[in-house]
């Protein structure tokens, strides 16, 4: 069985390697202007997803078994309070 000391100094070099070239990789892509943020298929693809998810949370919500759910928790806390 390898020694604790020895599997965390690999860790550490492989994870400083991974640090060095991926710094490298973004500072050569930001010289050359190659990493500009997001394209427009990018943000067409994020807002279709955000819609998405909206759609299915609007379903859930409206949902009878939700709809009961919360006015149950909210009768609950308003009557414990008082």
């Amino acid at each position: 069985m390898r020694n604790p000391r020895s599997i965390t100094s690999i860790t550490q070099r492989v994870r400083a390697t991974v640090h060095r070239l991926w710094t490298t990789r973004t500072a050569q892509a930001a010289r050359l202007g190659l990493d500009r943020g997001m394209s427009t298929a990018e943000y067409a693809v994020g807002t279709i997803a955000a819609c998405g998810f909206a759609a299915l949370l609007f379903k859930v919500v409206t949902s009878t078994e939700v709809q009961e759910a919360l006015t149950t928790l909210v009768n609950r806390a308003l009557n414990t309070a008082s």
